[in-house]
């Protein structure tokens, strides 16, 4: 019985070896291209004047780095389709026009290390490729030389004596010239593939802010999803719940107002059920407010703070100073960042007064709630403050508060929003 695990062990080493060799070839064509444009200056006869010889250098050579997202292009199919390797593409640079984004890409450093991989990297990779695809050839006419002499007449294998000898040491020496091209191909591929994503991709620093900007866009959505969420929420509590417990309340007052011949006892539950339903729509209300109130959304940030001083049970003073509105989302941090601040102020701080303002300076939002009350706030001391905070940077705004014991109490928050 045959066993396989003996050609297996010796096929082994040449396991992705021909891809790597296929990827070696594709890669010496693409040099080969760039190289006849380094040599075209020179096919005529060459330049025989200084400058024309400097000219003959350097212009291909701009030529060639001018190319380069070009050829960077083509480096990245070539290691997808024959190694499956998805080279990210570099950050690319914003401008204007083509002019602004040309100059500032080769100012970027990505434009560098694009240009190192095509005139210095690529190409000595591409010469040691070329070597070891012409080492593969010879290996593979080494180990098949009993082949190739048994192609010969039969005069010249009789008239070299011992050919049989020194064709065995031609072909383990074949032999082990292609285990040897094998591994040259497949560190190559390896080597290859790690300086074109250090230099054809995107450097750690950039990929970093890469994905800090993802993270940040996709928690902005989720922040918007959020608060799009409690409108939703808000508006199905106001137009359904909300107006079923109205239309209640109202059916037991007419009830209470017309049944006058009814038992105590019956007059009794009506009233009971009155003054709940009353209740009800009074904690409802507030539940609705608190989720997203629907004056912020129809009517703005000024409106909805006016509600929120004129129902407090302390004098405000509010100013709010907004050319324009801001994002939703905005929007609905601040409005709840005065209403915690309140409410805080109300429960806590013995105030005889408080003071909102909100006011926006180009692309920041400023919310400042000051009072007149005993300080001592701590953030770390409860989840008030603390969730403030954590909602104020969900939209990356930062909160601050300053409340020695004493007072006064100052929290001041800043918002981002687009000028």
């Amino acid at each position: 019985m045959r066993n396989p695990l003996v050609p297996r062990i010796l096929l082994k080493p040449f396991d992705g070896a021909g891809r790597a060799a296929a990827f070696l070839a594709v890669g010496a064509l693409v040099q080969a291209v760039a190289l006849f444009v380094l040599a075209v200056p020179w096919l005529p006869g060459g330049p025989t004047e200084i400058f024309s010889v400097l000219a003959a250098v350097f212009v291909p050579l701009a030529v060639l780095a001018l190319a380069s997202p070009v050829l960077t292009v083509v480096q990245g199919a070539r290691f997808r389709g024959r190694l499956g390797v998805d080279i990210p593409r570099p950050v690319e640079v914003g401008g204007a026009t083509r002019a602004e984004r040309v100059k500032r890409w080769l100012r970027s450093p990505a434009a560098w290390r694009q240009v190192q991989y095509h005139l210095f990297v690529g190409p000595l990779i591409a010469l040691a490729g070329t070597l070891t695809l012409l080492a593969w050839a010879v290996a593979a006419v080494a180990a098949t030389v009993y082949a190739w002499i048994w192609v010969l007449p039969v005069e010249v294998r009789v008239e070299h004596i011992g050919y049989a000898t020194q064709a065995g040491y031609v072909t383990v020496a074949g032999v082990a010239g292609l285990y040897g091209a094998a591994y040259l191909s497949r560190a190559l591929a390896r080597l290859d593939t790690r300086a074109a994503l250090t230099r054809l991709g995107p450097s750690r620093e950039e990929l970093l802010r890469l994905r800090v900007a993802e993270v940040t866009e996709s928690r902005a959505g989720v922040v918007d999803a959020a608060d799009a969420e409690r409108r939703r929420i808000e508006r199905d509590l106001h137009d359904g719940a909300q107006q079923r417990l109205v239309s209640l309340a109202v059916n037991l007052g007419l009830a209470k107002a017309t049944m006058k011949d009814l038992p105590e006892d019956a007059r009794k539950v009506i009233d009971e059920a009155h003054r709940e339903a009353k209740e009800a729509i009074t904690e409802l209300s507030d539940l609705v407010r608190g989720l997203h109130p629907a004056v912020l959304e129809d009517r703005g940030l000024d409106a909805a703070l006016s509600g929120i001083a004129e129902r407090a049970p302390l004098p405000v003073r509010l100013k709010v100073d907004l050319a324009s509105r801001p994002a939703p989302t905005i929007e609905a941090v601040a409005y709840f960042v005065v209403s915690e601040a309140l409410a805080n102020v109300v429960k806590h701080a013995q105030a005889s007064r408080a003071d909102v303002t909100v006011e926006r300076f180009g692309g920041i939002l400023l919310v400042v709630v000051s009072d007149d009350g005993v300080g001592g706030a701590d953030p770390s001391g409860g989840t008030g403050l603390a969730g403030l905070a954590k909602r104020v940077a969900s939209v990356d705004g930062t909160f601050s508060i300053s409340s020695p014991t004493g007072g006064p109490t100052v929290v001041t928050v800043e918002l981002p929003c687009a000028p």
